[in-house]
């Protein structure tokens, strides 16, 4: 049923068991994974646009998870045949649900707003991390928070 809709798409946000399981797409194993590897879901990608053409940008988050509140926080985004690769920052989280949606929306923004395709990775991955540091899945960061984020890669940011 998913395949059927991917279809007709242009834009896939999702995790490597995402393309697995639900497009039967090949990758390595989810639950063996535990460094963050941005080449073994390009290679996934690779696979998943060669399936589906339509796809333009595919985009997901990398999450090595230490404990319940400390995370190493990556994201990867293909977009039309390039490959890019966010910092990786190590956070302390209050609350993990929302933080992919977080990341979705940036991209999202960045995106719409008409930036290039790496500071739109840049804004999801910020506004992904900083989500993941508020309690509940809705974001209280604000905009100014989520560019300086992204654009100084590092968790030192003033709120």
């Amino acid at each position: 049923m998913i395949s059927k809709i991917v279809k007709n798409v242009d834009m896939l946000v999702g995790n490597e068991e995402d393309l697995q399981k639900g497009l039967g797409i090949e990758g390595q194993d989810v639950e063996s994974k535990t460094a963050l590897d941005p080449d073994s879901f390009f290679n996934m990608i690779e696979r998943a646009v060669t399936k589906f053409p339509n796809v333009k940008m595919v985009a997901t988050t990398l999450r090595e998870v230490h404990s319940t509140n400390r995370h190493d926080w990556a994201a990867v985004l293909w977009y039309d045949g390039k490959r890019y690769v966010s910092p990786t920052i190590s956070l302390d989280v209050v609350d993990r649900i929302g933080g992919g949606d977080g990341f979705a929306a940036g991209l999202i923004y960045g995106m719409l707003a008409g930036k290039e395709p790496e500071q739109a990775l840049r804004l999801g991955w910020a506004h992904g991390a900083l989500l993941t540091t508020f309690p509940g899945d809705t974001t209280m960061a604000k905009l100014p928070e989520v560019e300086q984020l992204a654009k100084v890669g590092s968790a030192r940011v003033q709120r």
